[in-house]
């Protein structure tokens, strides 16, 4: 399960954390978190996670240290965006 909360904005930009939580009874080994750019927004920087984006597709993969999640913990990933300051609706599966 991963949830996107806007943590701050500005003219012209936004900044939002995503939570991963490992809502099942197994250890989690990887995640991808992916989503559509809303209102043409552009990533300007991402942390705690390797980012590729198509056209208007974003995917997000763990970077190793934060992708192994016992159930009931979570890890987290961050970017700053310009555009409209919406947070996204978020997919999240196991790699």
């Amino acid at each position: 399960m991963a949830t996107a909360r806007l943590t701050g904005s500005w003219q012209g930009g936004f900044q939002v954390e995503v939570t991963v939580t490992n809502a099942g009874a197994a250890r989690l080994n990887g995640w991808t978190v992916t989503w559509a750019k809303l209102g043409g927004q552009t990533i300007n920087s991402l942390w705690n996670g390797k980012v590729t984006e198509t056209g208007t597709s974003v995917s997000v993969d763990d970077v190793g240290w934060n992708g192994t999640l016992a159930p009931g913990t979570s890890g987290s990933f961050g970017y700053t965006a310009t555009g409209s300051a919406a947070t996204p609706e978020l997919t999240c599966r196991a790699r």
